[in-house]
């Protein structure tokens, strides 16, 4: 269904920030505004991670300045190379240079490289791009603007927020523990293992237990071997059993005992045709209640699997009937809604690919791959036990130590030279967000959660939170072997140090002989899709009818080394936490210490006080905002049950290749604007996508009538 932009437009507002006010202000040549161009506010990006202010020489010493840090266009949720290195658009707005040409430039802190990024003039200009960990802006003033090398003297300068935290190795916390070998914790709590490439952690936090008992499948020796993932094609009317069982894996040399549907890890791939009916039955066989939320579609609300708002938990032993309407094509999945932190990063999920009427729906591919990434924290008996009474990890999430592709950590592929092999691309883990690459493989975005783009669009990486999907074509132009990595930046709170990380998934062998069909032609062509309509861009202009804070409170108090660890996180956020650089912190915070916040600013309801009523067919602007100032801030991916809405904007600045999703990253700090199509009667969540931060309470309401 297409929507009008006259269904949303709305009283002319504020825009969310000055992204769409400097291209205005430029194109019209005006002076900025006096105000602050950095303004501190509930409802705009931080100005502490979005902002730099400028300091004058004495060359200019009436000079003034800031430079906005917007995200660079990007059709994810967080603008990064394909290494993981935050990618800024700069916006300088200066006033009070005398008559001169001047020169923007950017360095690191070390100085060992310098990067032009044009010249700049009173006022507001939009000048390059930078993509690096930590640098220094300065501006000078040049003979030309056409010089390739800073020659002039300079007027203004300023660092990104990230070189606040202390460089080389300072730190201001206490002289550090010694590592501690991996082992055994005692009460039946095995400590989880340190990240060997980060500081370490802070004495006496290796005495503490989380405040909960431990919690995991037991091990009985009769449990079956988890069998791979099969596919079931299924029909219109058909009956599909899916059965929540237990199953024993062995990874990396480690048995242990797992959840699986129907014996598999991951659960099996349903393919069904658009728009046809189904019934899913639902065995429960496991040791806990459970039920199965079908992520991202559009279906009837007593059938969304939320106990206590769509249905009751399934006890063990007990069945249940989905019937699930199928009304859009794309890639879905299924995963539990009880205790989604352990029965899902056990092993509970699994894919549903609904197949549109026309076979080149998506273009022409010579074969496709669906690809299920998750990840699981392994000790040296197996998984890292859960919290029984409360969650563990509550905090930041569980990172797991040992990445998956479809259950497994080594991806095996073979193509023919030239083959375009489609990826369908899912995020089913606890909190890790990727950053998907092939060296030398052609990449096209095709798809995201719920719709096509409006354009195809040549990318280099894929950036994927958790519950996002993405549809992306790869092309294999040269034999040889080439990977599957996940590249991203994590961060050291303790030294102020980014790392590297490169993790190789899987190996793609691709061949000699050529591929048949070649689909070069056809793989070069970006295609316009017309899922959505243009018009509802326009609607970024409006008052949003809702605003969302995304924050974290206290419910009691944490250990004194935890809060010394936390400091840190005061001092910078990285947009995006990649990577779990401080595993004890992390293990031993649990659900009943924190509780993770959606905050309604104009009500002031909080989490399931919060019940927002839409009529069905309302077309809403809503804006999420990432509060910053918070104990632990970092990302959240917001997921809205049974509705799709389109992002329009990123702090402020808006997209520029729209898709329907279901499912959006919030980074640290940030704003989202969000155009929601409430389409599906009944009561829905609205929750953070985090496992462990639902558990902690991350979770309101939503009643379409």
């Amino acid at each position: 269904m297409k929507l009008s932009f006259s269904a949303v437009r709305g009283s002319l507002g504020t825009l969310p920030a000055l992204g769409v006010a400097a291209v205005v202000l430029l194109a019209s040549g005006a002076r900025p505004e006096p105000a602050d161009p950095c303004p501190e506010s509930d409802r705009l990006p931080s100005p502490d991670l979005y902002c730099i202010h400028l300091f004058p020489t004495d060359l200019a010493p009436e000079a003034t300045g800031a430079v906005r840090l917007d995200p660079a266009p990007t059709p994810f949720g967080v603008s990064v190379t394909a290494d993981g290195t935050q990618r800024y658009r700069l916006t300088f707005i200066l006033d009070g240079l005398p008559a001169a040409t001047y020169v923007a430039w950017a360095t690191t802190p070390t100085f060992d490289t310098l990067i032009k990024l044009g010249p700049v003039a009173n006022g507001v200009t939009i000048a390059g791009e930078v993509a690096l960990n930590k640098f220094m802006l300065l501006i000078s003033a040049e003979r030309s603007a056409a010089v390739s090398r800073r020659q002039g003297r300079l007027v203004l300068r300023g660092s990104s927020p990230s070189t606040v935290m202390q460089p080389h190795g300072v730190n201001v916390l206490p002289p550090q523990g010694i590592a501690m070998a991996h082992h055994q914790a005692g009460d039946g709590w095995e400590m989880p293992p340190p990240y060997s490439r980060a500081s370490p952690m802070v004495s006496g936090l290796e005495r503490l237990r989380p405040g909960t008992d431990p919690l995991l499948p037991g091990r009985d020796s009769l449990v079956p071997p988890a069998r791979p993932r099969e596919t079931i094609a299924v029909t219109d009317g058909d009956t599909v059993v899916l059965t929540a069982g237990l199953v024993r894996r062995v990874i990396a040399g480690r048995a242990f005992i797992a959840y699986g549907f129907n014996g598999q890890y991951p659960g099996p791939l349903l393919e069904v045709p658009q728009r046809s009916t189904i019934v899913v039955r639902f065995i429960n066989r496991l040791d806990q209640p459970s039920s199965i939320h079908w992520h991202g579609i559009r279906l009837d609300h007593r059938f969304d699997g939320v106990p206590g708002m769509s249905q009751a938990a399934v006890p063990p032993g007990d069945t249940f009937d989905y019937t699930i309407h199928l009304p859009d094509p794309g890639l879905y999945w299924y995963h539990p809604h009880v205790r989604e932190d352990m029965q899902q990063n056990l092993g509970l999920f699994g894919n549903l690919l609904v197949r549109p009427p026309d076979p080149l729906y998506y273009g022409r591919a010579n074969r496709e791959e669906t690809l299920i990434l998750s990840d699981i924290l392994m000790g040296e008996r197996g998984p890292i036990a859960f919290g029984n009474g409360a969650a563990t990890h509550a905090l930041m999430g569980r990172f797991g130590n040992l990445l998956l592709v479809n259950g497994e950590p080594e991806y095996r592929l073979s193509a023919a030279r030239g083959d375009v092999v489609r990826f369908y691309l899912t995020n089913a883990s606890n909190v890790r967000t990727w950053n998907l690459s092939i060296p030398g493989a052609r990449l096209k975005l095709i798809a995201g959660d719920a719709s096509r783009f409006e354009r195809e669009e040549l990318v280099d990486h894929v950036v994927l939170a958790p519950a996002e999907r993405y549809v992306v074509d790869a092309r294999f132009e040269r034999s040889g072997t080439t990977w599957l990595l996940n590249r991203v930046q994590a961060l050291d709170h303790l030294t102020g140090v980014f790392i590297a990380e490169v993790d190789t998934l899987g190996a793609i062998r691709v061949s000699g002989t050529q591929a048949r069909p070649d689909y070069a032609a056809s793989f070069r062509v970006a295609r316009q899709s017309g899922d959505v309509d243009p018009g509802l861009r326009d609607s970024l202009g409006s008052t949003p009818v809702h605003t969302l804070l995304l924050t974290l409170k206290m419910r009691d108090s944490l250990p004194y080394g935890i809060v010394q660890a936390l400091r840190l996180d005061t001092v910078f956020l990285n947009p995006v936490e990649w990577s779990g650089t401080m595993p004890m912190v992390d293990w031993l915070t649990t659900s009943d210490q924190v509780e993770w916040v959606l905050r309604d600013l104009d009500s002031g309801r909080e989490n399931m006080d919060i019940n927002w009523h839409f009529r069905r067919g309302t077309v809403a602007h809503i804006r999420m905002v990432n509060d910053r100032h918070t104990i632990h801030g970092m990302q959240h991916p917001i997921h809205f049950h049974g509705q799709r809405f389109l992002v329009l904007a990123q702090n402020g600045v808006p997209s520029e290749n729209l898709a329907w999703k279901d499912t959006v990253l919030v980074p640290a700090g940030a704003t989202v604007d969000l155009l929601v199509d409430f389409s599906n009667p009944g009561t829905w969540m609205l929750h953070c996508h985090i496992a462990e931060h639902l558990e902690s309470g991350m979770h309101a309401m939503v009643t379409v009538d």
